[in-house]
């Protein structure tokens, strides 16, 4: 049986996940399969590498520190983004708060970031780079809208994988999972409404119609996706993780009472649901 792990993005909102994931580390569950959009596999990767609280403790020390997230980074010719890259991308992780390049390495399943194709206004699914210490698909799944560069891949230019594919459940299928579990990042009742900023979306991207199609569809097909997937559910064939409630945190909260908070929700959920995924993942291993 082949397992799959789906992490939905939300920029801070994904710290619920990691919570999660730092849970599944301590019963150590681990898919064949991980894919995971902006965010999602942004902290994903951490997972993959088994570095349990690296997410939690790069967000609590640097939420707040203008090199890492500011509107001065945004304006920035040599940044053009609202987080700091450089700080970001490589500093963190080459010299601050390590990442484990030899454990990412050693991960033995498969790993996927979506990345929205602005010619095509579809989704594209790469493969992550196993040493990259500049983090460029992850760059590229990252970037929101209006918020972060175009990044070009192969190519190709790319923004935040969740403007086409928010929660690519469909994916792990078709890559061939038998048992699929997805960790949202908006609690079960959530809908999403019309984006607020499109017409400063239409004005920004005007030279990539298919994206801005994409773009227009966007809340309808993510509202779908949500549906379809509470659906395969109720049927059994997949395992959902939600957080409680998100109401009021931003998806660049900086009030790190929340940050941790969210954080703990995410970690005594994924606790409490190990013991029946490990079932639904067919595993048989003992919990510590």
């Amino acid at each position: 049986m082949k397992t799959g792990l789906v992490l939905e993005g939300g920029a801070f909102r994904t710290i619920f996940s990691a919570g999660v994931c730092d849970a599944f580390l301590d019963a150590n569950l681990m898919p064949d399969y991980l894919i995971g959009v902006s965010a999602g596999i942004g902290y994903g990767v951490s997972y993959a590498s088994r570095q349990k609280w690296r997410n939690l403790n790069i967000i609590t020390h640097y939420a707040n520190d203008r090199r890492y997230m500011s509107w001065g980074n945004l304006l920035n010719p040599h940044n053009r983004c609202y987080f700091g890259l450089k700080f970001a991308y490589e500093d963190i992780p080459n010299q601050y708060i390590p990442f484990d390049y030899e454990a990412f390495a050693a991960f033995p399943g498969e790993l996927e970031a979506v990345v929205t194709n602005l010619d095509t206004g579809r989704a594209d699914y790469l493969s992550v780079p196993r040493k990259d210490d500049h983090f460029v698909l992850l760059q590229a799944t990252c970037a929101m809208p209006l918020l972060f560069p175009v990044f070009e891949i192969d190519g190709q230019p790319y923004l935040d994988g969740g403007c086409a594919d928010a929660i690519p459940w469909q994916r792990a299928f078709d890559r061939g999972c038998d048992s699929v579990a997805v960790v949202l990042t908006r609690e079960r009742s959530y809908i999403r409404g019309e984006e607020r900023a499109d017409k400063i979306i239409r004005r920004r991207y005007r030279h990539y119609p298919n994206f801005l199609d994409t773009m227009s569809r966007r809340a309808d097909n993510y509202n779908e996706s949500r549906a379809k997937l509470f659906q395969l559910e109720r049927e059994g064939r997949v395992f959902i993780i939600a957080p409680e409630t998100t109401v009021g945190f931003s998806r660049t909260e900086r009030n790190l009472e929340k940050i941790r908070g969210l954080w703990q929700d995410g970690y005594f959920k994924g606790r409490a649901a190990a013991p029946a995924l490990q079932e639904f993942w067919g595993l048989s291993r003992d919990f510590t």
